[in-house]
């Protein structure tokens, strides 16, 4: 294997060696408890975010992508996931607060716990990775261009979600098998 591939590896080992796992399991708790969810993420983080809905649908979760002409209103009892690792975008400020004052739960997932985004958040879930808000200079620490150790990283975190919430939900195989798409 090649020397950038075991360095990739071995950094997004590092932000899983710091990551705290019962965050994890209180965000899955959230989503677990939401009557609906819809997710937002820009850029990247978007497509990585895109993937978990995928996959929380096929666990048969009502689920959207902010954007989608079929997003349904957000409220009470309802869960808005917003992933920024920068800490904030204005985009993500925007959508927080019209789900914020419509009762809607939030999940921030983000690198920069201290940005605006936070605020708007039920809870903060850290990911301790490298983003574009510190890839240069004296704080840049990843191998990887700009943004990529977060957005890899998420793509990580987004799959053992899934199976914690499998385990915690009770989901069968055959039931996710069941809803996935046949129009491929």
């Amino acid at each position: 294997m090649s020397n950038l591939y075991q360095s990739a590896l071995a950094e997004l080992g590092t932000v899983f060696d710091k990551l705290n796992d019962a965050d994890v399991d209180k965000a899955c708790s959230m989503i677990a408890a939401a009557k609906k969810i819809v997710v937002f993420g820009g850029g990247r983080e978007r497509l990585q975010i895109m993937g978990f809905a995928m996959r929380l649908c096929h666990m048969g979760l009502a689920v959207a992508v902010e954007g989608d002409m079929t997003t349904p209103p957000v409220g009470k009892g309802d869960l808005f996931i917003v992933t920024c690792g920068p800490g904030e975008i204005s985009t993500a400020l925007a959508l927080m607060g019209v789900a914020k004052d419509a009762g809607a739960k939030i999940l921030f997932i983000t690198a920069q716990p201290k940005g605006r985004g936070a605020a708007y958040a039920d809870f903060v879930l850290l990911l301790p990775a490298q983003t574009m808000a510190d890839d240069q200079g004296e704080k840049k620490s990843s191998t990887l261009p700009m943004g990529s150790l977060f957005e890899g990283a998420l793509f990580v975190l987004f799959e053992v979600m899934i199976l914690k919430l499998i385990k915690q939900m009770a989901i069968k195989p055959e039931a996710m098998r069941a809803n996935h798409t046949n129009l491929e």
